[in-house]
């Protein structure tokens, strides 16, 4: 069973439609009992980094994911400003994340003579920069839908994929049992269900 992490805000219910399509057992939910049955989690997410850290705390979501994730080693996927929620502070109200993958978020910021407008919103390539089962049989190549004013800096050894967008940007990365994308796999067409399907079926 999978669980989509509710702290209030993100892209609930068009990610589980997703999976309920492969007949994958899916709930949504901010409940700690049936968290702790789970066996992987997806952190969606559409806002303010500060609120939604806010809203982890208030909910006592932080200490129940810590246990299933950091303790019990259960595997989770950040999309979006979930996935930047996974790591150690964010310039979104100059907020501590979640910590459980080292780098920041930062705000895009581009030379005066770039044409690249933010927020960035959109189709846009990839570049898978490592083999991994996240994206297993999908072409090296592949857009995905982004949109996003931040974007994450991490240590190369947990990147992979990047984009370009004014700059190189860090478009998924993974620690062990800890993965993430920015753009969004369920606004992404068929890629984007490959993406969510290869987290249901192989992704440890």
């Amino acid at each position: 069973m999978i669980v989509i992490i509710d702290y209030g805000m993100g892209n609930l219910n068009s990610i589980r439609h997703k999976l309920e399509q492969v007949k994958i057992d899916v709930q949504i939910s901010s409940d700690n009992e049936l968290i702790s049955k789970a066996e992987k989690f997806i952190l969606p997410g559409v806002g303010h980094f500060k609120t939604a850290m806010e809203n982890i705390k208030r909910l006592g979501l932080k200490k129940v994911l810590e246990d299933e994730i950091i303790n019990k080693k259960k595997p989770i996927l950040g999309i979006c400003l979930g996935f930047q929620l996974l790591f150690e502070h964010s310039e979104e109200g100059d907020c501590e994340g979640l910590g459980w993958i080292k780098g920041s978020v930062k705000k895009f910021s581009f030379d005066t003579n770039k044409s690249e407008k933010i927020p960035h919103v959109g189709w846009n390539n990839i570049s898978i920069s490592k083999d991994d089962s996240l994206f297993r049989n999908i072409s090296k190549d592949q857009k995905f839908y982004f949109t996003h004013s931040y974007h994450v800096v991490c240590n190369s050894s947990s990147i992979l994929s990047n984009t370009h967008y004014g700059i190189d940007f860090v478009s998924a990365a993974r620690k062990k049992n800890i993965a993430g994308t920015q753009f969004h796999p369920e606004k992404s067409h068929k890629s984007g269900f490959k993406l969510l399907k290869n987290f249901c079926d192989y992704y440890e």
